[in-house]
């Protein structure tokens, strides 16, 4: 047992000292955080961010209808408490080409971004609409505008309609549908709009955190042995190490590693948000990350722990079959593809975590770290199926674990080309484990 823990921490303490493990780490926090700050980062460069766009119009006695609209549509801005659009008047010039002058102008000189111009009145009842800038009308401009006019459109039509204000305001209330998510058992209270929003982004951070925790350490896993093999220190190491002791040391060592690195960047993550400008735009979002569920983050590190251990075991036994690490990528590919799927499946399935596919795919060893963990954070499952998820991991750990026991032990000490599957498994008959 004494060359087990000596493997590990002989592993362990190379891959802290190791500088790809640091500069790599470093590389990551760098990511998280300006992922975690980038709104903000992206409110220091835009100017206009949280302010009126200022639009320009100008009143013309030619255009009676349209000015009468114009004028409607600024105090229905005025009236908002933080509107998109700013309307700013203008005097008639005299003309209506003196008073596009005079607007293209102002926005020459960067006092409005652009101006509405007025045509005859159209099959609707509103007169045509223009909105004349340099830069292309934007998205939310658009949308704002339509909005607005769309009040007034409305406004107009009830005018004359006869009926009363309570009338009018109770006509022009929006419809709001609440949606609770609940269990059929009454198990749950329920689970809110806001609170769905915050459960997919807690899954979808974890899903990313397994995903290249999995890939990253297995990675790590066979390449070491594959380097080891390669340079001939194997040799060395199996005549004081059994080589069992030797696989698994490696694997709980390298494990040990992945978890410090994801629990470094769950400690960033956790700073940046934190800091003050992040809690007001989570506010403005209505975004309370207290209302994760506690149990999820079991879940996670659950999930974590069994499916490192099921692609660990194989990630070793294809490293031990390699003697040069230009043919690993090959080796590996495989099982990077089965990691693949699996994320891959939770990736297209956020937002309908309810389909057959992902019910059957949590309870395949391969996919169900990833699957399962989505339905428990996004859905209800009931606990007997995650018991069974849970179990049938165990189970193809131990198989695994069985299986790559002997094709490491088989494997380490077979140099030249990769063997065939006959090859091993007639090498595998003479050990038992």
């Amino acid at each position: 047992m004494n060359s087990f823990w000596t493997v590990a921490g002989f592993t362990m303490k190379n891959k802290f000292k190791g500088k790809s493990f640091l500069i790599t780490t470093l590389i990551f926090v760098v990511i998280l955080s300006i992922g975690a700050n980038l709104p903000y980062i992206i409110s220091l460069f835009d100017k206009s961010s949280g302010k009126a766009t200022s639009i320009g119009y100008a009143i013309d006695a030619r255009a009676v209808e349209g000015t009468k609209i114009a004028e409607q549509l600024r105090e229905t801005y005025a009236s908002q408490e933080k509107p998109a659009i700013k309307l700013i008047e203008f005097p008639d010039a005299g003309s209506t080409e003196q008073n596009e002058k005079a607007l293209r102008e102002a926005v020459a000189d960067k006092s409005i971004k652009g101006y509405l111009v007025f045509s005859s009145v159209n099959e609707s009842g509103l007169p045509d609409l223009t909105y004349k800038s340099e830069k292309e009308l934007s998205d939310k401009t658009r949308q704002s505008l339509e909005q607005g006019i769309q009040v007034v459109k409305t406004e107009m039509v009830l005018k004359d309609s006869g009926l009363t204000e309570e009338q009018k305001t109770m006509l022009l209330s929006p419809v709001v549908i609440n949606a609770l998510q609940i269990t059929a058992d009454g198990a749950s209270t329920g689970k809110t709009e806001a609170q769905k929003g915050v459960d997919i982004g807690f899954v979808t951070f974890l899903l990313m955190l397994l995903f290249f925790g999995i890939m990253i350490s297995g990675q790590m896993i066979a390449s070491e042995i594959t380097a080891e093999k390669s340079s001939r220190v194997m040799e060395i190491i199996v005549t004081s190490v059994s080589p069992l002791k030797q696989m698994f040391g490696k694997i709980f060592g390298i494990f040990v590693v992945g978890l410090t690195q994801i629990l470094a960047y769950v400690v960033v993550v956790i700073i940046n948000i934190n800091l003050p400008h992040n809690n007001s735009a989570f506010q403005q979002y209505d975004i309370d990350l207290s209302k994760v569920d506690p149990t999820l983050l079991v879940y996670g590190l659950l999930f974590y722990v069994l499916g490192f251990l099921v692609y660990a075991c194989l990630f070793a036994a294809v490293g031990s079959i390699v003697s040069r690490t230009e043919d690993l990528g090959q080796a590996v590919m495989p099982i990077t593809l089965l990691s693949l799927a699996g994320f891959y499946i939770t990736t297209f399935s956020i937002s309908t975590p309810d389909t057959m596919l992902v019910k059957v795919t949590s309870f395949i060893p391969f996919f169900s770290p990833f699957v399962m963990l989505l339905r428990v954070g996004l859905t209800s499952p009931p606990i007997w199926q995650v018991l069974v998820s849970i179990a049938i991991l165990v189970v193809s750990i131990y198989a695994a674990g069985w299986l790559s026991a002997k094709i490491y032990r088989t494997g380490v000490l077979l140099y030249g080309k990769r063997p065939s599957w006959k090859e091993l498994r007639k090498a595998m008959r003479a050990y038992k484990v």
